[in-house]
């Protein structure tokens, strides 16, 4: 009896262990030495919202100066390592479109996101629009088009494939 008890206890304190080891890592605060991951550019330099992902065994992320680039990533075969997070900035409570924020991340996996507004993202192609809540989504895409939907829906067109330099973008005030 006494051995299953140990047991129990022992098979329980390591559940509890590799619980806490496959916690998330936290958003890290966007810096002047953050670089988009494609373009090896100054991330801090470009407006639009921004995205982040955390990989196993990296000790920093992966910066994004647009997140369509960053949902171009994610819907690429090819990685470096195991995705353990992935933020946005939350352009619901963005200072502007030219100033989003260095620490509004949300989890990308609960935030709701514009797609297909004419709207010009940190490196000039279309942008995908986050929020952390669907009523800021829903007001924004009210006043610029698009459609409301889930990361898991964004469709592939969105962030992946040739850009249309026809298109007029603007940059949201």
């Amino acid at each position: 009896m006494r051995f299953a008890v140990a047991l129990i206890a022992a098979l329980t304190l390591v559940a509890c262990k590799e619980d806490v080891a496959k916690a998330p890592p936290p958003p890290a605060d966007l810096t002047e030495e953050a670089l988009s991951y494609f373009c090896q550019m100054n991330v801090a330099e470009h407006g639009g919202p921004k995205g982040q992902i955390h990989l196993d065994g990296h000790p920093a992320p992966l910066f994004f100066a647009q997140v369509r680039d960053m949902v171009a990533y994610l819907k690429s075969p090819e990685r470096d390592a195991e995705i353990t997070a992935v933020y946005v900035s939350d352009m619901g409570v963005a200072e502007n479109w030219e100033t989003p924020g260095i620490g509004n991340w949300i989890d990308a996996e609960t935030a709701v996101f514009v797609v297909g507004a004419p709207v010009r993202g940190g490196m000039g192609a279309p942008e995908i629009v986050p929020f952390a809540g669907r009523g800021a989504a829903e007001a924004f895409s009210e006043r610029w088009g698009g459609k409301v939907v889930s990361l898991d829906a964004i469709p592939d067109e969105a962030a992946i494939g040739a850009i249309d330099m026809t298109l007029t973008l603007e940059t949201p005030s």
